[in-house]
């Protein structure tokens, strides 16, 4: 007889039961069963088996269980029948919201919000020390005003997964009163200050970084967009290389710079970002702070949007608020509708073009629209120039010098203290410009033109 092979059995999954609410008069920019469908896409991306739901709409959130009293009595009858181990809300739980909860669903309920789990998932992802630590700052701000019972699982998750958080500076973090609670917030706190100052460092590495590429004076493309809308795919397909691809959300977290060839002899730099969300936890805006000043110093920002998706326009819509959120918002857009080959009908996507500011119809996975994506990025970069009338004192040598060497100066007055030029730069420098009185054409005075 043939011996049977066994091999170890994969470790089942947590299940979970997940919470929508909707408050009268909040509109979202998902409907509630659609957020609740997200919701269920990151449990699975976190490891979790969604096994039901509830829901509830109400004037007001409740004042101690978020929830009425009633559903929360109804919440906990359908998770035991379930058999989760997990309830999951929506929304981001206020620390009272959670310490009530979790009294009123017992201790064989782990109870998690939005915010956590997102947390819990960029744990997970987060590869290198510069994506540690920023998750961790993220855990660590988000879960001191919850030091309680959470801790617990804060310590399993937090630095993504390397251990770090459960016994910072050697003291146990689980005191059963008031004085070891203020001694593991003391902790805490000194641990968020150096991860701060680390991350300070990082910020200024990347400043160093960014500094040489414009003296390079090769122009910067940062991929934005929602979760899971393909960046990454397409960043592929325009530098021919492999950046990690996966079909869930929140597949990269660390960004990644690429070189593209684009036609006519040009280059470009292209940076992939991490993908936004709706309701992205403040937590996590301000802690990635470093990362996302690669958008915000990008000279063109490349929009991808999974045009397939039906939500797709709120999607691109809570990408646009993040991008104002990180003042980001007056860098120029392209807008590329990704995924067209999944649409029954192609046209539709070139049909909903107006929708979308500069758009193009795309799809990295089929290799459809990227020439001429990459004509209109080309065009985008050097061929589209901007009327501006600035004022720039001496001391701005290094602008005074783009301006002459990549724009066209149509007249120059030199001033005491400084240089007015009036001329054309390209879309992609304007940007630098920013805070030196640029006049768009309308405003510039008839007698100056």
């Amino acid at each position: 007889m043939s011996k049977k092979n066994t091999y170890p059995s994969k470790a089942p999954r947590e299940k979970a039961f997940l919470v929508g609410v909707e408050i009268f008069g909040e509109e979202g920019l998902l409907p509630l069963n659609d957020s609740l469908d997200e919701l269920a896409l990151l449990a699975d991306t976190a490891g979790l088996e969604v096994v039901g739901e509830i829901t509830q709409k109400l004037s007001s959130p409740n004042a101690k269980t978020f929830i009425g009293a009633g559903k929360v009595n109804e919440l906990k009858a359908l998770a035991e029948d379930t058999l989760s181990q997990v309830v999951i809300f929506d929304d981001e739980l206020s620390p009272r919201h959670q310490r009530e909860l979790e009294k009123l669903l017992g201790e064989n309920l782990r109870l998690l919000d939005r915010t956590s789990l997102i947390l819990d998932i960029f744990a997970q992802h987060a590869k290198t020390r510069e994506g540690m630590l920023q998750v961790e700052l993220a855990q660590y701000e988000y879960y001191l005003p919850r030091l309680t019972r959470a801790w617990t699982h804060l310590a399993r998750q937090a630095g993504g997964g390397g251990g770090r958080a459960g016994g910072v500076g050697g003291v146990g973090l689980r005191g059963p009163g008031e004085t070891q609670l203020e001694v593991d917030r003391r902790v805490i706190r000194k641990r968020i200050s150096h991860i701060k100052d680390e991350l300070e460092k990082v910020r200024a590495h990347r400043m160093r970084h960014r500094d040489k590429r414009k003296k390079s004076r090769m122009p910067i493309v940062a991929l934005v967009g929602y979760t899971n809308a393909g960046k990454s795919t397409l960043l592929n397909q325009l530098a021919q290389t492999d950046v990690y691809v996966a079909d869930q959300l929140f597949a990269t977290l660390d960004p990644t710079t690429r070189r593209v060839d684009l036609p006519g002899g040009y280059k470009s730099l292209f940076t992939d970002t991490v993908g936004f969300i709706q309701k992205l936890p403040t937590t996590l805006v301000a802690a990635f702070r470093a990362t996302l000043e690669e958008i915000a110093e990008a000279d063109l920002l490349l929009h991808v949007v999974d045009i397939s998706h039906p939500n797709a326009l709120n999607h691109f819509e809570a990408v646009e608020e993040t991008l104002e959120d990180i003042d980001a918002a007056h860098i120029p857009v392209l807008t590329a509708l990704n995924k067209i080959d999944l649409l029954s009908n192609q046209e539709t996507a070139q049909e909903t073009l107006e929708n979308y500011p500069r758009a193009i119809a795309v799809s990295a996975r089929k290799k459809i629209g990227i020439p001429e994506l990459k004509k209109l990025l080309q065009k985008s970069l050097y061929e589209t120039y901007t009327p501006i009338l600035v004022r720039l004192p001496y001391q701005q040598g290094n602008l005074i010098s783009i301006f002459h060497e990549s724009g066209q100066i149509e007249k120059i007055e030199h001033e005491r203290g400084g240089v007015m030029i009036q001329g054309r730069l390209p879309g992609r420098l304007v940007a630098q410009f920013d805070g030196w009185e640029i006049l768009p054409e309308d405003q510039i005075p008839e007698e100056e033109i």
